[in-house]
């Protein structure tokens, strides 16, 4: 499987247009149950707005959906599924609630609008890289540390706080592949007396 950008959390982003505001909620969404419950809580939470249109796109299946929600046909759902795509992002919704100002937009104006809502939205979002990774540990003397955190970070490895005890306990997050030269390493600094534990590849933030 293949490294893949999403969302992380939520976030909220607002335009006006002619009076009309549009709300943009984006969401981590990787699969449909998520989706659905993430756009039922905001249908919810604006039951009073005009519209409620949404797209989703999710990684498993390549699945993707959108509903202009009562606006005219692909003037509203469409567009932000475009804008979605434009990014390059996957396991993502985002609904856009709109509060009609009173003012007719046009089928341009529409398309403008929820781009660009949309669009607000994913800027406000944290966009993460989801990779395959491995996780190492490893248990070293207190005069090996400095060099083995250097060994570690070294390989590009996200290296969580050190565990200090009658030996220093790391514990690095690192790309699958990363890791290959690291227990022969780990033996050449140690003599011999260190070897990390690594575990199978999971796909993570990194």
């Amino acid at each position: 499987m293949q490294d893949y950008r999403t969302i992380q959390g939520t976030a909220t982003a607002e335009i006006e247009e002619k009076r009309s505001r549009f709300i943009a909620n984006v969401s981590f969404a990787d699969t449909e149950e998520k989706a659905v419950e993430f756009l039922n809580s905001i249908r919810a939470q604006h039951r009073t707005a005009r519209h409620n249109v949404y797209a989703y796109i999710l990684r498993e299946g390549g699945r993707m959906r959108y509903s202009d929600d009562g606006e005219p046909a692909k003037t509203a759902g469409l567009p932000v599924l475009e804008s979605i795509q434009h990014a390059g992002l996957t396991d993502c919704i985002v609904v856009v609630t709109r509060y009609f100002g009173g003012i007719l937009l046009g089928t341009g104006g529409l398309v403008r609008a929820y781009t660009e809502s949309a669009a607000s939205g994913l800027r406000a979002a944290k966009i993460v890289t989801v990779r395959s990774c491995v996780k190492l540990t490893v248990e070293v003397d207190y005069s090996l540390y400095e060099r083995a955190l250097l060994l570690l970070q070294g390989a590009g490895a996200q290296v969580d706080e050190p565990v200090f005890a009658d030996k220093v306990t790391l514990t690095a997050t690192l790309p699958a592949g990363q890791e290959v030269g690291l227990p022969t390493a780990f033996q050449e600094l140690s003599r011999g007396a260190v070897t990390p534990t690594i575990s199978q590849p999971f796909y993570t933030p990194f």
